[in-house]
């Protein structure tokens, strides 16, 4: 098998990884399932490649104007910003300042100067931002409740918000996630970890022929490489830190 594609395939993997097919892995089904889960939880919340940023766009509803607040998806584990509502820059007509602007100072991009106006632009701005100022969000994952602070009576139902979020990558649509190095090897890791926490409830237990089981060294393995694992995530594939909920 080139590479896994499937769930199914990745953890088949993981499994040869650790010796199925030569020897016995004492580990359920359901507990090689939860570790999947747990090891994709961590790369969505850690990995630079678990979360993708989307502009995501809701419809205003009169329950959203009553509660004070919009439900967002389940896959979105953070929120940034969401763009002004209104602005004097964006408004399309010709009363627009940059089409006033444009017909009246700039003739010709070759011949004018953009200075004065991109200096004017960054002015309005400025004062956009001190006179109307942003629309505070307050908004928990596991709510998934964006909250904003503001008056809802200044919005119509069915008017659009953009709201600049996280959205966690979902392996079973982009197949190619079951593929990747860190998952695999962190989730091969703590799969060994689980075998030998599994396995320790018998040490100095003696099998036929001598054999006697040594699940603590499995275990300290499979913690140890779970450890090394993370520690790589956290200076070789987490993004610097910055406000991603709002």
């Amino acid at each position: 098998m080139a590479k896994p594609t499937t769930r199914t395939e990745f953890k088949e993997y993981c499994l040869r990884s650790l010796g199925k097919g030569a020897i016995d892995i004492d580990v359920t089904d359901e507990q090689v399932e939860d570790r999947i889960d747990e090891a994709i939880k961590y790369y969505a919340d850690y990995h630079f490649d678990g979360s993708s940023k989307i502009y995501y766009k809701y419809q205003i509803t009169d329950d959203d104007k009553t509660n004070g607040y919009i439900t967002m998806p389940e896959n979105i584990n953070g929120v940034i910003r969401m763009f002004d509502i209104g602005s004097s820059i964006g408004a399309n007509n010709i009363f627009n300042i940059r089409y006033q602007i444009a017909l009246n100072d700039l003739y010709t991009l070759t011949s004018v100067s953009m200075v004065p106006y991109y200096s004017a632009m960054r002015h309005i701005q400025f004062l956009e931002y001190m006179l109307v100022g942003k629309q505070p969000i307050r908004y928990n994952r596991h709510r998934n409740k964006l909250h904003i602070d503001m008056d809802w009576d200044r919005l119509q139902t069915g008017q659009y918000l953009i709201i600049e979020a996280y959205e966690v990558i979902d392996p079973d649509t982009y197949t190619d996630m079951w593929a990747d190095r860190w998952l695999i090897k962190y989730t091969t890791a703590i799969i060994k970890e689980q075998w030998g926490s599994n396995l320790k409830k018998f040490s100095g237990m003696q099998m036929p022929g001598g054999v006697t089981f040594n699940g603590q060294q499995i275990y300290d393995e499979g913690h140890q490489e779970k450890l090394a694992m993370e520690q790589e995530m956290i200076t070789s594939y987490s993004l610097p830190l910055t406000d991603m909920i709002g």
